[in-house]
Parts: structure tokens; sequence; C-alpha cells
């Protein structure tokens, strides 16, 4: 029997590489063979490389889609016709059954070669609106899965939010050492601004030195410069094994509006507040699933330049006042689905395709 074959392909952030490390051990497992078209220089690599999957990586030029006028935006045209001829070439000679796409600008060239070749083109968004990449994307796509409901998406399948949460496996004897540095008596809050951490909380707690006489507080930063475990604080830049077991052992979150992590803390069901990202610096759509998260009654939400000490406060003080509430509406959603029902419906789409 000639073995199936499956492209994936995604990066720029962790955020668009998260559920492919997720689904590729379950296609691996059915007898796949599995390839991934990426940025060499890109977090996909290194993170596909320290995965240890037995995955085949396939570098291609890259270039970044910006929304506003920029001469670098006529180069990087450049880079993503060359991406295309690339891919052209990778998904050619490997001629798989399907291309699962979780966006990224570096997605696209694989996404219009597999396209080209009359390979099925599977993709996934994460967000209430889509990115660019994945506007260019779909009109090249199968079918897109979302994890809101979107409007008037003829080839769109709406399944919610696959996460990688597994609250049963939890171990916490691995944050033992900063217990030993908190207050039994206080709350502890958990900063996370994604994977490069978020400036605006770091220079927050660096500033604010009453926090940390009110609260144990957790700093994911992003910055080795900041790495530290003294009375009350625990801040370091990065962490794998035990990012679980820090999120148990907060109180409340403190997180940007990116999808992943919020569908991670509804799944743990664990009181959050929301600082996203202002149109300023992003295309808005942090300040959308912020918002939808406030709707549901999941999470409060505190824009960037309300950010203060009293502000914070007072919304941490609210969720903890009507935590059942809360919580209550997290175990009731709907928008949660698990990755081996979102493997599921895929393999089947694959199938029929």
């Amino acid at each position: 029997m000639t073995k199936k074959k499956i492209i994936f392909t995604g990066g720029g952030t962790v955020g668009h590489v998260t559920l492919n490390l997720l689904l590729i051990p379950r296609f691996l497992s059915d007898g796949w063979e599995v390839h991934y078209i990426g940025d060499k220089n890109g977090v996909e690599y290194q993170t596909i490389i320290q995965s240890g999957l037995s995955v085949t990586f396939h570098g291609i030029a890259t270039g970044k889609l910006r929304r506003y006028f920029s001469w670098q935006n006529f180069l990087d045209l450049f880079k993503v016709a060359y991406g295309i001829l690339q891919s052209l070439v990778i998904v050619a000679k490997i001629r798989p059954n399907a291309l699962f796409s979780k966006g990224g600008f570096v997605s696209v060239p694989p996404v219009i070669a597999a396209k080209i070749l009359s390979v099925p083109v599977f993709i996934h968004e994460s967000d209430l609106s889509m990115g660019l990449a994945n506007k260019i994307a779909y009109k090249f796509a199968t079918k897109m899965y979302t994890t809101f409901k979107q409007a008037n998406l003829a080839k769109e399948e709406h399944v919610g939010a696959i996460t990688k949460i597994d609250q049963d496996s939890v171990d916490m004897t691995q944050v033992d050492f900063i217990r030993d540095q908190f207050d039994a008596q206080l709350k502890t809050i958990l900063f996370v601004g994604g994977s490069g951490g978020a400036k605006v909380f770091n220079d927050f707690i660096s500033q604010e030195p009453e926090l940390i006489k009110r609260y144990n507080v957790i700093n994911l930063s992003g910055d080795t410069s900041l790495n530290q475990l003294t009375k009350n604080l625990y801040r370091v830049d990065y962490v794998t094994d035990f990012y679980q077991p820090l999120m148990a052992m907060a109180d409340v979150v403190v997180t940007r509006g990116g999808a992943n992590t919020l569908f991670e803390l509804l799944a743990m069901k664990k009181l959050h507040v929301i600082v996203p990202l202002g149109k300023e610096a992003s295309r808005g759509d942090q300040l959308e699933n912020a918002a939808y998260f406030e709707k549901q009654g999941y999470a409060k939400q505190l824009l960037e330049e309300d950010l203060t000490l009293e502000n914070l406060e007072s919304a941490i003080a609210e969720l903890l006042t009507k935590q059942a509430s809360y919580q209550e509406a997290m175990a009731t959603t709907k928008d949660l689905k698990s990755i081996a029902d979102f493997y599921n419906v895929l393999e089947a789409d694959i199938n029929q395709n």
C-alpha cells in the first residue's frame, strides 16, 4: 500500500505552529509520511527540530505581507514569488494527499503551490476575523476550519478551539522551588504575553513595586535579562514543560488577547484579565477576541492605556468575587474541541478529497 503523505505549514509565531505540533504525532502514529514547509530562520524550524518528531523540514523564502505602504513590500513580493516557485518544486516532488496550514506569512506560498498542483488545502483560523495571510490562503483552500463562527464563508467549518491542555497530567512538584519563595497568604497573579512576552507587562511589574507586596507574581517575560526568583516574584523568559503547572498555580492570569492562550485559559477554567494589543500595534484581532470573551462571561477586559495598579486590582477583585459565575460560563462553553476529535474531522475530510 502506498504510504499517505501530508505537508504542514505555518510559522512566524509559536501560535502558528502549536496546532501543527498537536496534529503531527497523530498522523505519524497512523502511518503517514509528514513534511513541513517553513522558514529555516523562523520559530517553526526550531520548534519542529526540537520536538524530535519524524518530520522532513523544507525551508523556503518568505516575505512579510503588510497592510500599509512600505518600500520593503516590493522586495518581499519577489521573496513570496520565489517561495511559491520553491514550494511548487517541493510539493511536486512529495505529491502529498493534502496540505494543512495554520497560517502566518510563510504559509502563503505553499498554499498557492498546492492549489496549482491540485493538492487539497485545509487551513485553520484561530481569531474572530481572518489575518491577511489566511485571507489570501482562503481563496485557494478546499476548506477552512475556524475557532469562531465566521459569517458568509462557503468553505468554513466551525470546529471551536483545539488546545493542548491536559489537566489530568499536571505535575505540580515542578513548581515547588517557586512556592518556597511565595507567600501562601497572597493570591498569585501570572502575567503571560505570548511566546515572546509582552513589554507592557514587564515594564508594569518593574515599575509597580507595590504589586509584589500585595500578590505573588509570575512573569513569563520573553526577556532573559529579567530572569529572577525572589520573594513573591518569579520572572522567566520562556517555559515549556512547566507552563501548565505555572498556569495551575495562578489564581488570576493577566494575558494578551491571542486566541491560543485565551482558549487554553478557557479549557483550564482559569480566571483571566485580557489586555489586548490595540489597533496601532496589530490589525485589531486581539481587541475582537477580548470583546468576545468578555461578552461570553469568560473574562474581564482592560485596555492597555488603562493598565494601572488600581484598575488591575479592580478587575482582579471582580473576577475573584464572581469566580463561580465566570467559571460556570467557562465550564459550559461550546467553544472547545479535543485534538482527537479535530484529528478525526481533518482526516475524514482529507480522505474524502
